[in-house]
């Protein structure tokens, strides 16, 4: 059976079509719209030009799915919904526009989710679990081998970008601005304790994207998907600079983030030093795979032992 997953996030919204088999799937087709949602959100509410991007962008996709002669679709909405002010209308007016009714999930969900799809593929054991998103950014800790605790921040590449920069890439008080915002932000939760654990699992657009520009920047191997964080820090330096080298490595790779990846990478980089992680391991899957095993397949989610 063929399913289609519509994940709307905050910078991009994504459809993926699946091959499921049971309690099993396997990813068929991928297809990206860069919607940066969180980009209009005014006084808290999602503006009506943020709306008709986010109705544009499902009826591109539904516009797939029925060439494709899928009929199965779910759609899910994270922080791009769940952190504004007129969820309850945007919802009703996504539903009447294009007939999908959006499943709206929590942080706390989105974190397992997350976490649970990584898992798929990387089945470690213990470390730790990071989704950094277009507005929010989830956390979540394993040990040994089902989460402990997990948690959801209220910052993004996207929404952090918005707030603390002015240009395409942060000067030095912008900088400044955006390690304090994060510093603030992540180190306050005093009910999430940051213990020594490695390495980082990392899934979304922003790990990804630091993924290939590391794997360019260190001349990685095309299957290596872990980064130490010497190479995270030395990465993270280079595009701080803000020069033609960090502008052309970008453009090069991921021109879709020229705005963001600096804003995403600094939360990734202040992460791993809080957990102490000595590397990075980037999973291919994610929310919507977890999902996708969650909600559709039926499978059992892991349950944190301890709530924060």
């Amino acid at each position: 059976m063929k399913q289609a997953i519509i994940d709307i996030g905050s910078n991009s919204m994504r459809l993926t079509v699946y091959e499921t088999d049971g309690k099993a799937f396997r990813p068929l087709f991928r297809e990206k719209v860069m919607a940066g949602l969180a980009g209009y959100v005014e006084k808290g509410a999602l503006s009506p030009e943020g709306l008709e991007r986010a109705v544009a962008g499902l009826r591109e996709f539904k516009s797939t799915a029925e060439t494709l002669g899928i009929n199965n679709m779910a759609v899910f909405a994270t922080a791009s919904l769940r952190n504004i002010s007129n969820t309850k209308e945007a919802l009703a007016a996504i539903k009447e526009a294009t007939g999908y009714a959006v499943d709206l999930i929590s942080g706390r969900e989105e974190a397992l989710y997350g976490y649970a799809g990584a898992m798929v593929e990387l089945g470690l054991s213990q470390g730790a679990f990071v989704d950094i998103g277009g507005a929010s950014t989830e956390i979540a800790s394993f040990s040994p081998g089902e989460p402990v605790s997990g948690l959801s921040f209220g910052i993004g590449s996207l929404s952090l970008y918005r707030d603390c920069v002015k240009k395409i890439l942060p000067g030095h008080d912008a900088l400044k601005k955006l390690r304090r915002v994060i510093e603030t932000e992540i180190d306050s939760q005093s009910l999430f304790e940051f213990l020594p654990r490695t390495p980082l699992a990392c899934v979304g657009g922003t790990s990804r994207a630091v993924l290939k520009l590391a794997g360019k920047l260190y001349s990685l191997p095309p299957e290596c998907r872990r980064v130490t964080a010497e190479q995270l820090s030395g990465l993270c330096a280079l595009l701080c600079k803000g020069d033609r080298a960090a502008l052309d490595l970008i453009l090069k790779l991921e021109p879709d983030r020229i705005h963001t990846i600096v804003p995403g990478i600094l939360i990734l980089q202040h992460i791993c030093g809080l957990f102490g992680a000595k590397e990075i391991v980037v999973s291919k899957y994610g929310v919507r795979e977890g999902y996708l095993c969650a909600k559709v397949l039926g499978n059992n989610m892991p349950t944190p032992k301890t709530e924060s």
